[in-house]
């Protein structure tokens, strides 16, 4: 059975002992020998197939575009593969996991846990593929190393929350992936600790890059996250040490960051020897949007279907979404961001404005990852006036139900009631997606195969479609020559097809 560890803030004086510290515990799970279940190896798979998906549809985006002009200035043998580019191309496993994250966290499309924090901890596959390629270890290995990370972050994310005190939620993620990384490797729980703490102590940021009018930087943090970690394991490895203890010490992440001096947390982590299933507990995306609206996508593609006529926004008084604290707070109106109302509004802003979201799904009966955000869909006139009678309420209820540890009441849904023109009322609710696995059509290994197949159209020859995905469903007896050819090559054009952008790593000798 899991054991709970309770983490609290201790003043230098005690000298807390490194085997009663929280990265030492993270650290000690990861050293574990113990192997993945069936089940985790399955879903596994089902997510490195997932982040291709995304990743292949985000090739020509300009964060993507950038990130791997600066990933392919770093050449490097045997090094690591980066999205869309020949398997001949590698580069230093850090840029790589940098170019990689970025290509999977562009499209917000990937897998999501919410809890006390929330995430996306399949960010933690690009860091340890990157890695396992360039170390030349088996595919056996890599699943091990990225159940790790899913195991870490979720567990984090479970016990302690980062927004609370608008600190990003990368900053559980650089000690998953660190940690991760160390299983792979099989390093020793000594390494893994001073890595734990140098990726802890390296990636925590502040929360604005959510908020307001949200830059392409939404993409890169996680991506930082994950080369800060393969770093910080590099630096491990030679014998350099991280501050500690990083989480209880009186000038520590609980004591300046997160609750301060007298907080206590209680974080439950697997006892040695028991299987790392976190990755069971995650849920990944049908629709290209923050985890939150994609229950509320599916309402709206229903009432879409059931009441065409709420389209016109001449037919609608108000719609009030009645939801959980953090998506009213962060995604809804209650963040009080004009700019999730704003036309013209960045896509990752967008992404992160339930109102728009709900507008655009009930008028157009679906959604779709380019063009429900292009600028000419958003600035619509029958949109934008359907779109400021669109507003989001904190209900206690959906609160509790997102907060709930029982995995079949935890929800993330809503209730919308819609107030017609004509003095009509319409209430419907949905407490998850469709494709939850408690929902109308839970994804299975076909739906992620579907999901590539139809993001990688047009973008990768069937070929190579048909290679990607033997690979990665082979992937637990994967040999390392193999494991290195885990990538997605782009059809030729594709990538020539937007401009490479020059940057520092290109001034040199010119």
């Amino acid at each position: 059975m899991p054991t709970t560890h309770t983490v609290r803030v201790h003043p230098s004086a005690d000298d807390l002992p490194r085997e009663d510290q929280l990265a030492w515990k993270l650290a000690e799970l990861a050293a574990d020998p113990v192997d993945v279940t069936p089940e985790v190896t399955d879903m596994v798979i089902n997510r490195v197939i997932d982040n291709a998906s995304v990743a292949v549809a985000s090739l020509t985006r300009a964060p993507v575009v950038a990130a791997r002009a600066q990933a392919l200035s770093h050449p490097y043998v045997p090094g690591s593969t980066v999205f869309g580019s020949p398997l001949t191309t590698r580069t230093s496993p850090e840029w790589a996991a940098w170019a990689n994250g970025v290509a999977v966290r562009e499209l917000d499309f990937h897998d999501t846990f919410l809890a006390a924090e929330y995430s996306h901890p399949g960010d933690n596959i690009p860091p340890v593929l990157a890695v396992a390629q360039h170390a030349g270890t088996s595919g056996h290995d890599f699943v091990r190393g990225v159940a790790t990370g899913y195991e870490i972050q979720v567990d984090l994310a479970r016990a302690i929350s980062l927004h609370a005190h608008k600190i990003d939620h990368v900053a559980h993620l650089g000690p998953s992936a660190a940690a991760g990384i160390g299983t792979l490797l099989g390093l020793p729980a000594q390494v893994i600790f001073q890595a734990v703490g140098q990726a802890l102590h390296t990636t925590t940021a502040t929360r604005q890059s959510r908020k307001g009018r949200i830059s392409t930087w939404k993409a890169y943090a996680p991506a930082f996250a994950g080369k800060v970690a393969v770093e910080a394991v590099d630096r491990a490895m030679r014998g350099q040490t991280s501050p500690e203890p990083i989480y209880e010490g009186e000038d520590g992440v609980i004591a300046w960051l997160l609750d301060g001096p007298d907080a206590s947390y209680e974080v439950m982590l697997p006892d040695v020897g028991e299987p790392k299933t976190a990755i069971l507990d995650t849920f990944t995306k049908e629709h290209s949007a923050e985890y939150q609206a994609q229950a509320l996508i599916d309402l709206a593609r229903a009432l879409h279907a059931e009441h065409p006529y709420l389209a016109d926004p001449a037919n609608v008084a108000r719609i009030v979404i009645h939801t959980s604290h953090h998506t009213h707070y962060v995604i809804g109106s209650g963040a009080n961001d004009p700019q999730k109302y704003d036309p013209h509004a960045s896509r990752e802003t967008l992404d992160h404005s339930v109102p728009y979201i709900f507008t655009v799904a009930l008028q157009d009966g679906g959604w779709h990852h380019v063009a429900s955000y292009a600028p000419e869909r958003a600035a619509r006139p029958d949109t934008v006036e359907l779109w400021q009678k669109v507003t989001t309420a904190e209900d206690a209820e959906w609160t509790r139900r997102y907060h709930s540890t029982d995995p079949a009441e935890k929800a993330f849904g809503a209730r919308v009631e819609i107030e017609l023109a004509d003095g009509g009322r319409i209430v419907r609710e949905l407490a998850v997606a469709d494709a939850h696995p408690l929902g109308a059509r839970p994804f299975a290994r076909a739906d992620y195969v579907r999901k590539f197949r139809t993001l990688a159209d047009g973008l990768v020859e069937p070929e190579e479609v048909e290679r990607f995905l033997d690979l990665a469903q082979r992937l637990p007896e994967l040999a390392a020559g193999e494991l290195r050819e885990l990538t997605v090559v782009a059809a030729p054009g594709v990538l020539e097809s937007v401009p490479s952008p020059r940057g520092l790593f290109e001034l040199g000798g010119n």
